[in-house]
This record gives C-alpha cells, sequence and structure tokens, in this order.
C-alpha cells in the first residue's frame, strides 16, 4: 500500500512542469498594430513639419525665403525678423491679449463652478430644463449674434474697449465649461455630501470644501480651454476694436501681414512669438489637462 502510494507521487510531481510548461501565453500582448503606428508617424509629420518650417522660415531672409527650399534649414540664420516683431507694438499686443485672457478665465471659472454645482445638486424639473436651456450657447455661433452684440457693446459705452472683447468671450465659454465642471462634479460621491449635511455643512461650505477641491482636474482643465479661446480670439477683437491701442495677438498678425508686405520671415516671426507664451502654459498645466479630459482628476 505504501509502495503504491511512494510510487504514484512521482508521476503528479513530474508532470506538473510539463502542464506548466505547455500553458499558452497570451499572443495578443506581443502583437503590434502596424496601423495604428504608421497613422501615429504621418500625423506626427503633419504636426512638426508645419511648426519646423514655421520656425526655419522666421530665421531667413527675405530672398532666401522666397527662393529657397521651405524645408531647408537657413543658411544664414538671423535675427533681424525678430527684432522688426519686437519693435512694431509686439508687447502692446502681447499685455492686451493677457489681460483678455486672464480676465476671461477668472470670469469664466467664478461664475461656472457654483452654476455647475447648483445644476447638479438642485433635482427638479426647473433646474434640468434651465441647464438644458443654458447649454444651448454651445450650438450658437459667435457669428450669428455679433450684429446685435455689437450694438449692445455700443449702448454699454464699452466699444474700443478690452472688456468689450472680455465679457462676449466668457460668455461664449460658460456653457463648454459647465458642461465639463458638472460632469466632473456628479462624479463625487454622495455619500461625502451626505456626511457633510449630517455635520450641519451649508452648501456653499460643501462647494468650496467638497466640490470645488474634488473638481481641480476639470477646472484646470475649463481655465486651460477658456485661456486658449481668449488667446486665439479674432471675430470680437475684428469688429469690438479699433484703435491700435486695444488691439491683441490675432489682430495684430493680421495688420503684420499688411504692414510687412510679402515679408514673409516678419509675418512668421511673430507667429513665433505669439505661440510661444501659450505653448509654455500648456506644458505646465498639459497633466492637469490630460486628467481632466480624461475624467480621472485626484479622486
Amino acid at each position: 500500500m505504501d509502495t503504491e502510494t511512494r510510487a504514484a507521487a512521482p508521476s503528479v510531481t513530474s508532470a506538473s512542469p510539463s502542464t506548466v510548461a505547455a500553458a499558452p501565453r497570451p499572443r495578443w500582448r506581443l502583437r503590434g498594430n502596424p496601423l495604428a503606428g504608421l497613422g501615429s508617424l504621418v500625423w506626427l509629420v503633419i504636426v512638426v513639419v508645419p511648426i519646423y518650417t514655421m520656425i526655419s522660415s522666421s530665421l531667413m531672409r527675405q530672398d532666401e525665403a522666397l527662393d529657397g527650399d521651405p524645408l531647408a534649414f537657413p543658411t544664414h540664420p538671423t535675427l533681424d525678423n525678430y527684432n522688426t516683431v519686437l519693435h512694431s507694438g509686439f508687447f502692446t499686443l502681447l499685455s492686451n491679449t493677457a489681460i483678455v485672457a486672464v480676465a476671461t478665465v477668472a470670469i469664466v471659472v467664478v461664475l461656472s463652478v457654483p452654476v455647475a454645482y447648483v445644476a447638479v445638486r438642485t433635482r427638479n424639473r426647473w433646474s434640468s430644463l434651465a441647464f438644458r436651456v443654458f447649454l444651448l450657447g454651445v450650438a450658437i455661433p459667435a457669428q450669428a449674434v455679433i450684429v446685435p452684440l455689437y450694438l449692445l457693446i455700443g449702448k454699454m459705452g464699452l466699444y474700443d474697449t478690452l472688456p468689450a472683447i472680455i465679457l462676449p468671450t466668457a460668455a461664449f465659454a460658460m456653457p463648454v465649461a459647465v458642461l465639463v465642471l458638472s460632469g466632473t462634479m456628479r462624479d463625487v460621491s454622495e455619500e461625502l455630501y451626505e456626511a457633510m449635511a449630517l455635520d450641519g455643512a451649508t452648501p456653499l461650505r460643501m462647494l468650496v470644501q467638497l466640490a470645488v477641491p474634488l473638481s481641480k482636474a476639470g477646472i484646470s482643465t475649463v481655465a486651460i480651454f477658456s485661456a486658449l479661446q481668449a488667446w486665439n480670439g479674432f471675430l470680437f477683437p475684428l469688429i469690438l476694436t479699433q484703435s491700435e491701442e486695444k488691439h491683441v495677438l490675432t489682430l495684430g498678425l493680421f495688420n503684420f501681414m499688411s504692414q510687412f508686405g510679402v515679408n514673409i520671415p516678419a509675418v512668421l516671426a511673430a507667429v513665433v512669438l505669439s505661440v510661444v507664451p501659450i505653448f509654455a502654459v500648456y506644458l505646465v498645466a498639459r497633466r492637469a489637462l490630460i486628467n481632466g479630459l480624461m475624467g480621472v482628476g485626484g479622486k
């Protein structure tokens, strides 16, 4: 009896390694996706080539930019084009644009956070209807209301001022901001609200101490998108301002094309200088932007 048991044991032990060795491995992990790689490469070329051409051409002389290869690096790089742009009122354009962007972000964040909170926490038919009507602003293009907006700005005495740019820009950024923040605040656990309510917290305290800290990623996303919208805005500055002292970068670039004529390197130098600040902001805040878009945040 003992002999049979001892003889059977090695057979079981010897079968285990072969069984483990024969187990198939998940082969899908070893497979690549050539179409995805090719698509990524094509997208990289589409993004990088225009940026490289813009920077290299801004370092060229006028004759070299017109007669040379746009993809070739300049034979004699020069910063004269940047010097020309910097002495053509560029810093005034930059400061006006920064003021518009910062003010727009402040207005959008301060107003959209409580609106989104009320839309999420107030559960009745009227709040739901008001939220849907508010989001209709996403579907209304600025071009459709530019004439009544022009008349309204004129009657308010704001024509040819920076608030004439700031207020409409913030108004058109609000619907998207509320949409993003309401989605972020819905992810906050209901148990946390109930716990604070049991402690006697008011709605304002729950907003400040609970909803806002857990919605930092969404707030950062809203701030970045609002800043980009204000930085790249062209229609409102074109229609609602007139004097050069109130021009922003987008309108200044448009005027540079007329001022410098066919001086392509100078125009591209102005474009490079206008992109640098907002690109720096993106590099600093890219993690918060990605987290906000993915809806993960820091919760």
